[in-house]
């Protein structure tokens, strides 16, 4: 990777990936408190279309190997040498299209959305193990540049689509949250689609009733979720078993205290989808395909 290659990443997604979430954001920018030092207030702002962060605190600013430059002391060498090792989904997206991925909605073209019957993505579905749960997904082909692609799509509240196959993890339209209503009292938020559906095939053994949910999509998305918590008596989080997680966790707590931290079922795996798919399996090939 080049320094051209990683200042092409999201820097929402650099900083994600450290650790730290926004305070408040919107489609133009996202503020955070200062990576760089404790402090009360925001200074620190990304514009998300430049792709460019400034911190009013100290009055610097720049692009991502500038960010990480100064938050790991050292030089461009070694910040390209860490990037190349955090595998990045906005960096990996580039084999299918030479954009950014908060560009694509500008340039793509749906052509098809059906139900999913596809064999590959129906194969997918089973390596996940989630396959008993399609009626929440839809099959969607669409074209990037004139190429055709298709994969698994997940409808969001802004009706943009996350998209999943074997080989991309994108999203088409604005990025939002899922919301799934049931008229219940109860919420269950996920980081992801593929931990609400898992999720729902161990609903009925783990005894619980179904509820409202909440899929993030990104937990980047969280300061979108603030005003959809107050009018729940339960709530139980679903996040991954990360810093980032822990974080997001820690916020939705410090301001509701009827959240749960639910992630002690999984407590030895990534996430709940990574439990679904290795429970049943022996402690020592568990162990095996978590080293992939």
């Amino acid at each position: 990777m080049n320094c051209k290659q990683f200042n092409s990443i999201s820097l929402e997604e650099v900083l994600l990936s450290l650790g730290h979430l926004p305070t408040k954001q919107n489609e133009k920018e996202a503020w955070y408190l200062s990576p760089f030092a404790s402090e009360s207030e925001a200074s620190f702002k990304i514009n998300k279309k430049l792709n460019y962060w400034y911190l009013f605190s100290e009055g610097i600013g720049g692009n991502n190997t500038a960010f990480m430059k100064k938050y790991l002391n050292t030089s461009v060498n070694e910040v390209l040498i860490w990037a190349e090792d955090q595998n990045f989904s906005s960096f990996q997206n580039q084999n299918i299209s030479n954009q950014k991925l908060e560009n694509l909605s500008k340039n793509y073209q749906i052509t098809e959305i059906i139900d999913v019957q596809h064999p590959a993505l129906l194969e997918y579905l089973n390596e996940r193990k989630v396959e008993n749960q399609i009626q929440f997904l839809k099959e969607i082909h669409y074209q990037i540049n004139d190429k055709n692609y298709f994969g698994i799509s997940f409808k969001n509240n802004s009706s943009g689509y996350e998209i999943r196959n074997k080989y991309s993890k994108i999203c088409l339209g604005k990025k939002d949250i899922s919301t799934i209503k049931s008229d219940s009292d109860s919420l269950r938020v996920f980081e992801g689609f593929f931990d609400f559906l898992s999720f729902k095939n161990v609903e009925k053994f783990l005894e619980k009733e179904p509820s409202d949910y909440i899929i993030l999509n990104s937990v980047s998305m969280i300061s979108n979720i603030k005003n959809s918590l107050d009018n729940y008596e339960n709530i139980e989080l679903y996040f991954d078993n990360d810093e980032a997680g822990s974080r997001a966790i820690q916020i939705i707590k410090n301001e509701n205290q009827n959240a749960e931290d639910c992630r002690i079922l999984y407590s030895d795996f990534k996430d709940l989808n990574d439990w679904m798919i290795h429970k049943n399996l022996s402690p020592e090939r568990q162990v095996k395909l978590r080293r992939r």
